[in-house]
């Protein structure tokens, strides 16, 4: 089967688990306070439905459009628009007769499931698998650092000794933290023996994201392919895994850095000849990085990569850890988005299948499952009218204020918010398209 199929299968169920458990996360403490629930779906049933069934007073179904679930709820201003509904009287089992704290608890149910899924995903994953990290004692050349940064005092063999003065299990780590958390130092071990703190600047998230530096800490390797990413320039050049480099722009390399150092960061749309050798036999190829100045070629793992199991309890403890700063990390990348640059990367649900392995694998879904719960839990508590985060806005207004907005206003604000939620849905899998046809 090709990886596109492996990719939409893996998708589609993933979604599917995720949208049906983020309804039962409405249709439970709607039906526990007494409140009709119309419909149960799974995916939009515009015009009509591949399947449905009237159980007692609800309908459940499967819709033919895949682009998420919903309950429809009765008594409720909501993305249906049901405006002969809510002309009559309020009837005791409708979602407006019901207080205000318990249709707040009804709103929030869905984002508390999807929370509660991810951190839960995580713990089975870790006690299931395991962790893998890398210490500093299993990076015999140290790290080869990104020229940018060489500015601050780092040094190509440098060890990662501590961020923030505490230890970092995986040393690799060091690129997503800079990235995403609040470094102020890193402590280093230089070649020469000399143990140093370096001062980071407060905005070295937005350097790195602006200049496209994904990783600056690189662990010193040979010059061998691990692996080409499927469909970048490197591919349709034809270099393979296993594949060493010798020279790049005709000149000499020893180490996977010297490649880094040669190709430069800055080399968008400028041809890189690179010589390489494979079966004895060595051939020279020219490829012309993306726009970003990827060519899509990952160096082949030749560090020491630990392994360590868990008990239940320990998966626990882990896993929400693990979930905890997946949110916190997801939340501090969110406002990239709001660039330039960021809005060109938003993607749709091609990017999101993307996030899949080309071939079936059991922890990476999971993992990749767990991710996207977290990232539909925080999406809906946005604000945003048509979300479940603008209705809590509106219910926590009405909580203060002691009066509910006028149904009119609410109207027109659901009416606004599924304006915005389809202009948005169009703009990411708009750029998702042009990705594709482009190959940009």
């Amino acid at each position: 089967m090709s990886p596109f199929f492996v990719k939409a299968i893996q998708l589609l169920l993933s979604l599917s688990i995720l949208i049906v458990l983020h309804e039962l996360g409405h249709f439970i403490p709607a039906k526990l306070f007494k409140t009709r629930v119309e419909k149960f779906y799974l995916f939009f049933d515009i015009k009509f439905s591949l399947f449905k069934k009237k159980i007692g007073e609800t309908v459940y179904g499967i819709g033919w459009l895949p682009l998420g679930g919903y309950v429809k709820i009765a008594g409720m201003i909501d993305e249906s628009m049901d405006k002969e509904q809510m002309a009559g009287p309020p009837q005791p089992w409708e979602f407006r007769s019901k207080p205000a704290w318990q249709r707040l608890i009804i709103m929030l149910g869905g984002v508390t499931v999807n929370i509660i899924l991810g951190f839960l995903i995580y713990m089975a994953i870790i006690f299931t698998w395991g962790t893998d990290h890398v210490g500093i004692d299993d990076l015999p050349n140290g790290f080869a650092i990104d020229e940018s940064f060489k500015q601050y005092g780092f040094e190509d063999g440098d060890l990662i000794i501590a961020l923030n003065g505490e230890e970092i299990e995986d040393v690799i780590d060091v690129n997503h933290h800079l990235f995403l958390r609040d470094i102020k130092n890193i402590s280093v071990l230089h070649q020469n023996g000399q143990e140093e703190t370096i001062a980071i600047p407060e905005d070295i998230g937005t350097i790195m994201f602006e200049k496209g530096i994904r990783r600056p800490f690189m662990p010193i390797s040979a010059p061998i392919l691990g692996a080409v990413e499927p469909e970048s320039a490197a591919e349709k050049a034809g270099l393979q895994e296993g594949d060493k480099f010798i020279k790049v722009n005709g000149e000499k390399i020893k180490y996977w850095n010297d490649f880094m150092r040669l190709k430069t960061a800055d080399s968008t749309n400028t041809a890189v000849q690179i010589t390489y050798e494979r079966n004895g036999q060595e051939n020279t190829v020219s490829i012309t990085p993306d726009e970003e100045g990827i060519l899509g070629v990952y160096p082949k793992v030749d560090y020491n990569i630990k392994h360590k199991d868990y008990s239940l309890v320990e998966s626990i403890s882990k896993g929400f850890e693990y979930g905890y700063w997946t949110l916190h990390d997801y939340v501090a990348q969110f406002k990239y988005v709001f660039t330039k640059k960021g809005a060109s990367q938003v993607g749709g649900f091609g990017a999101i299948g993307n996030l899949f392995p080309d071939a079936w694998n059991w922890k990476a879904f999971w993992g990749t499952t767990a991710f996207i719960s977290i990232i539909l839990a925080f999406m809906n508590i946005l604000p945003i009218p048509a979300l479940d985060g603008g209705h809590v806005m509106f219910l926590l207004y009405e909580i203060i204020a002691g009066r509910k907005p006028n149904d009119k206003f609410m109207e027109y604000a659901q009416l606004v918010g599924f304006i915005i939620l389809i202009a948005l849905l169009l703009f990411a899998n708009g750029n998702d398209i042009y990705r594709a046809i482009t190959g940009k």
